[in-house]
């Protein structure tokens, strides 16, 4: 029997004005994932005052933390995209069986990274691209970050099933609340305690502790779709819907996490500054698109609901009001990194000039092709939510896979250092041009009252 909370949650969804609607589930998803990105921004500033190699010891383990959020990022947004559609279709038992099977995979799955991780934590530690001098700082760091990894990554999929079922003020509680304990928990840990760079893992680890402590009761409490063991269904078929609707999602995570690997490389021959002015400049870049993030979290849920109610219309007309409304925003933003990437910078790592000269041309490329990354994002997230799985996922491995990672070892044995920073805007403009193709031709496949054709 359809309880009233889902009956009131689909009108909600496929009824209120698509703009407003976007509005009110942007905000919140916009708030968390600043917050989010703030607190692994507050790892940077404060580890940035211990020394350079502890600096760039946080941006060797940016990799390490990709591969987990690629295990949340798969399960949550694999049973959360589902569920929506299937939530539009009036099915509630299959998005329970989703969210349960999502849940409880991820948390398995995040184990048995921890578990191998601190095995072989120092030949990883190597693998990821520390440096003889970091390496004894990206041991201590990862080591926590590794042991809060299920936490993390059961965080994650909480998050996103959260959003999906359109709660997504919710979702921003368990975040937010985490990522402000962090930014207390910090200093607190690394000049109080005097733990160094130890302090700051550990201040992240109880920070996702506690988040994902907040994300389950707020599931059980007030999510449309209750997470229950009995549920968990590890077969082919509910495998099936969750890998459809999770690969672009493991394909984006884990493709970044191997492109920061080969960034890390790339620079080793640079120095530790080039670096800690790298991990800087990613840090200020995910800053930035945590808020593109937001609002395409925000468009996600609508886009599910009424793709699966045959609301084709509402799909298409939220899609042109993200990409055109995150257009304008990043087109601020550029114009504000560009104009200040120095001072952005120094605030991380204000005692060394070399780092600053780095990041501050690193930054300032990026800026040209910041705008590219509405489209980008926005058309990965369309198509990621109705399904199609081949399309979305070659887009989610187009940025930092097949065109990032090829530039990075190609380009700095011909122009050096340059290589290094002009390869994330070069392979921007590569993937923003076969985007549009494979996204306009969706679209126009969306007619009102008529399925749209299931294509790769």
């Amino acid at each position: 029997m359809r309880t009233q909370n889902v009956e009131e949650q689909f009108e909600r969804m496929t009824r209120t004005p698509v703009r407003k609607l976007i509005l009110v589930l942007s905000v919140p998803t916009v708030i968390s994932n600043l917050i989010s990105t703030l607190y692994n921004a507050a790892d940077t500033f404060f580890v940035g005052q211990i020394s350079t190699e502890a600096s760039a010891a946080v941006g060797v383990a940016l990799s390490l933390q990709a591969i987990i959020q690629a295990i949340g990022f798969f399960f949550g947004q694999g049973s959360g995209n589902n569920m929506s559609r299937r939530l539009g279709a009036h099915d509630e038992q299959t998005a329970e069986v989703l969210a349960s099977t999502g849940f409880f995979s991820a948390l398995i799955f995040s184990v048995m990274i921890t578990v191998a991780g601190i095995v072989f934590l120092q030949p990883i530690s190597i693998f990821l691209g520390s440096s003889p001098t970091i390496l004894p700082y990206a041991m201590d760091y990862m080591f926590w970050i590794l042991l809060a990894a299920p936490f993390m990554a059961s965080s994650l999929v909480l998050n996103n099933q959260l959003r999906f079922e359109g709660n997504s003020f919710y979702a921003m509680i368990g975040l937010t609340t985490g990522g402000i304990l962090n930014l207390f928990l910090d200093p607190l840990f690394i000049f109080v305690f005097d733990m160094g760079i130890s302090g700051a893992a550990l201040a992240t680890a109880i920070s996702q502790i506690v988040s994902f402590i907040i994300l389950f009761a707020l599931s059980e409490r007030i999510g449309t779709v209750k997470i229950r063991p009995r549920s968990f269904r590890f077969d082919r078929r509910t495998l099936g819907m969750i890998t459809n609707g999770g690969m672009p999602s493991l394909c984006r995570q884990s493709v970044a996490s191997v492109a920061m690997i080969c960034l890390n490389n790339a620079a080793m021959p640079y120095g530790d500054a080039a670096i800690a002015a790298m991990a800087i400049a990613n840090k200020i870049g995910n800053f930035t698109n945590s808020i593109l993030i937001g609002v395409g979290q925000g468009f996600q849920p609508v886009c599910g609901y009424n793709y699966g109610a045959g609301l084709y219309r509402r799909v298409k007309d939220s899609f042109w009001f993200c990409v055109k409304t995150m257009s304008i925003v990043l087109l601020v933003l550029a114009v504000i990194e560009f104009i200040w990437a120095s001072p952005i910078i120094g605030f991380f790592r204000k005692g060394d000039p070399e780092v600053i000269e780095i990041g501050d041309v690193a930054l300032r490329l990026r800026c040209f092709t910041l705008i590219l990354s509405s489209w980008l994002t926005i058309s990965n997230m369309l198509l990621q939510t109705i399904g199609k799985m081949w399309r979305a996922s070659i887009l989610g491995f187009a940025r930092q896979g097949i065109f990032l990672i090829p530039l990075v070892l190609i380009l700095p044995p011909l122009i050096g250092l340059w290589g290094i920073q002009i390869a994330q805007p070069l392979a921007d403009i590569i993937a923003f041009a076969i985007s549009i193709p494979m996204t306009v031709g969706v679209l126009k496949s969306m007619n009102e009252g008529k399925r749209a054709q299931r294509e790769w």
